[in-house]
């Protein structure tokens, strides 16, 4: 069964990622840290990785059912460049104990703003 933990982690991340556009973060970092024991900075870093051949099987299927608004996707991504490389950047600066802290307040945030 410890063979298959990570393949199945992939393949429920993958899922959410292209049900709900999440991007599997909110899946991956929880399940590296709790479920694979990965340090915190770790599982972050590694979860991006993961993340972008989803992301890329998604848009494709997303692109072949001309449901992406090019006009925001675009100047989104480039945002996304940029704050991705601030982000990581940060990572390494910030203590993982207010990572931590920030991703959770995060999830609470974005939880009650979608459920309201």
């Amino acid at each position: 069964m410890e063979k298959l933990k990570k393949p199945i982690i992939g393949l429920i991340a993958g899922i959410i990622c292209g049900l709900f556009a999440s991007g599997g973060g909110l899946i991956l970092v929880p399940a590296f840290i709790y479920l694979l024991g990965v340090d915190d900075k770790k599982a972050r870093g590694t979860a991006v990785f993961c993340i972008l051949p989803m992301v890329i099987t998604s848009g494709v299927f997303y692109y072949k059912e001309n449901r992406i608004d090019w006009n925001i996707g675009i100047k989104c991504a480039i945002g996304g460049i940029i704050g991705g490389i601030i982000g990581a950047k940060l990572l390494k600066k910030i203590p993982t104990v207010y990572i931590k802290i920030l991703f959770a307040a995060f999830l609470f945030f974005v939880s009650i703003k979608m459920l309201f």
